[in-house]
């Protein structure tokens, strides 16, 4: 037996492999046996050149390093039906740390050790004694490698856990290790439970109080903040741990800047209110001596942007009226949008509604959405479900009893039944997926089915992910027929939320006609909602007009005053010409 060179308490021999095992503190015990077809034709060939890695465990030799060498050479004993031995090299029996040091140089040298099993090998060398330099300078990677590894090995088994079966990503594990222990279990009480648990980016927020402060944003030296900084190691900076504490220091600094400005000869600084942006192209440029004035914006990420020598085109064009002798000209007022915001809400939602329920009867159009959206990432493919509720209860409940929302719902019943699916926790769009049967569930039961069931689960899942309010919604009206007065009529809901007169009036002439219009122009908005309900209902008319539908809800799309504060209207014209060409390609 002779002495190994390198280290004089290591000695190298020939051993029979019928005397070995995988040791424990190889970091690879345990797991199922490796892949060696790539090493076997050789090892059976030409046996073993690079010595296993040994040490006596009981009557035994236990392998720390060398375990598939090892198990190729049982293959090759098994096929011969020989004794075989194997060269190694044999280590003290008595230093572990040695020993699990050596297995992961070995694994991580030759073979990638998965994530897990990285954070747990560098663990152990952890609780052994080493620190983190040690680690780095024996498998030649760098100190924040390590320091990253040992944060992640660091966060609760049931993370780690949740990160190795694929629920959730490495940027959500990245983001854990900014969390303290209670708020690691805070988070798994979440992500268990029926509310949202953030991951990702969104995570990074919930951990620092709802907003994601870089240290970067501080106008005042870090030095002075008593708070705590979260540091990032995946990252490029810290957070703010406190968002109040922070913008108390930042605040002060920005009033600093303030005197600052008005010592420089400007005599206006304007603070815009947190997250207001400054909308350049409502400014012309205007030196101190024009009146010009600064304007100070904030947002939510901390951030600060000084904007000097600007003055809005309201007052660059009443100075230069006055100038012109014209000082009677007054700005004119901008002109209200055509629907206000939660009738514009409500308009969106049904025509959703509507259009959605016409896709049922066009798979094949559904299809085909569905892959430009797989191929843009389009809209709501992540996926998700739509949310169909509002924050006004009375739209929610007029969308639900809709017919197009009934029939849709009635759908959905239908195929999830069929395919034996699982409503998710939350309806109504709130949940994560669309149904909480995992994927390869899902998968063998499609693979069982004819090719309608797929195309119509597909149709439906189309349906479930199509976005209010998008282009895609006004684009299917081009290439399906849509029937909005048997899937839509206006109701209470409707009505209560038509408050502008104009528009209101505008409904009337639509309806009744441009004298009766006329002749109601000063009543009330309720007299003239009344008109647009009898001439519906066909009361004191000859004929009643049922299936009078305004004009945001036609096919397609069409506005009253202006088609820039009708967004239905406003993503018909986006879409008219493309899918307005596609047709005649198609019928050519």
């Amino acid at each position: 037996m002779s002495k190994s060179v390198n280290n004089p308490k290591q000695q190298t021999c020939f051993l029979p492999i019928a005397d070995m095992h995988v040791s424990k503190l190889n970091m690879r015990h345990g797991k199922q046996p490796p892949e060696i077809d790539d090493i076997y034709p050789s090892i059976f060939k030409s046996g073993v050149h690079q010595s296993l890695l040994v040490r006596q465990e009981g009557i035994g030799w236990g392998i720390i390093a060398g375990r598939r060498r090892f198990f190729a050479l049982k293959k090759k004993a098994k096929e011969t039906g020989k004794a075989v031995k194997a060269p190694c090299l044999i280590m003290e029996s008595g230093n572990v740390k040695a020993a699990r040091e050596a297995s992961l140089l070995e694994n991580v040298a030759r073979l990638p050790a998965t994530a897990t099993e990285r954070f747990a090998a560098f663990k152990a060398l952890a609780d052994s004694g080493q620190t983190p330099t040690d680690i780095a300078e024996s498998f030649g990677v760098s100190l924040l490698s390590v320091t990253q590894t040992l944060a992640l090995a660091a966060l609760k088994p049931e993370i780690i856990a949740l990160y190795e079966s694929d629920n959730i990503g490495s940027d959500t594990l990245r983001a854990l290790t900014l969390a303290t222990a209670d708020q690691q279990a805070d988070w798994l009480k979440l992500y268990h439970g029926d509310d949202y648990a953030p991951q990702g980016e969104q995570l990074k927020a919930w951990l620092t109080g709802g907003a994601r402060i870089k240290t970067d944003a501080a106008l005042f030296d870090i030095d002075s903040y008593s708070g705590t900084i979260i540091t990032d190691l995946f990252g490029e900076t810290g957070y703010f741990q406190d968002p109040d504490l922070f913008w108390e220091h930042q605040n002060t600094a920005i009033a600093e800047r303030v005197e600052e400005l008005k010592t420089q000869g400007w005599s206006d600084v304007v603070l815009l209110e947190r997250g207001e942006h400054f909308l350049r192209w409502e400014y012309g440029e205007r030196s101190q001596e024009q009146v010009g004035k600064v304007f100070i914006t904030t947002g939510h990420d901390g951030s600060v942007e000084i904007h000097q020598g600007y003055l809005s085109n309201t007052d660059i064009k009443k100075i230069e009226a006055i100038l012109g002798g014209n000082d009677d000209e007054k700005a004119k007022p901008q002109a209200k949008p055509e629907l206000s915001g939660p009738l514009a809400e409500y308009v969106s939602l049904h025509r959703h509604a509507a259009i959605r329920a016409s896709l049922i009867d066009h798979p094949a159009v559904a299809l085909r959405l569905a892959v430009a959206h797989m191929l843009t990432s389009a809209d709501n493919w992540w996926i998700d479900a739509q949310k169909t509720t509002s924050r006004k209860e009375t739209t929610s409940e007029s969308v639900a009893t809709s017919a197009g929302s009934i029939r849709f719902e009635k759908e959905r019943a239908e195929v999830y039944a069929l395919l034996d699916l699982s409503l998710p926790s939350h309806e109504n769009g709130s949940a994560k997926r669309l149904t909480s049967d995992d994927v390869i569930t899902v998968f063998s039961t499609l693979i069982q089915v004819d090719d309608a069931t797929v195309m119509r689960t597909l149709t439906l899942a189309m349906g479930m992910s199509l976005a209010t309010g998008s282009r895609s919604v006004e684009a299917l009206t081009y290439a399906i027929p849509v029937k909005m007065d048997a899937l839509w009529q206006p109701d209470d809901a409707f009505f209560d939320l038509l408050r502008d007169k104009k528009v209101i009036n505008a409904l009337v002439k639509d309806i009744a006609g441009k004298p009766c219009a006329d002749g109601v122009l000063t009543d009330t908005g309720k007299s003239q909602k009344e008109i647009i309900r009898n001439r519906m209902a066909g009361h004191g008319v000859k004929k009643a007009l049922p299936d009078w539908r305004p004009r945001w809800m036609q096919i397609p799309a069409r506005h009253y005053l202006d088609v820039e504060g009708c967004l239905p209207a406003k993503l018909d014209s986006e879409v008219a010409e493309m899918m307005t060409l596609a047709e005649e390609a198609k019928a050519a």
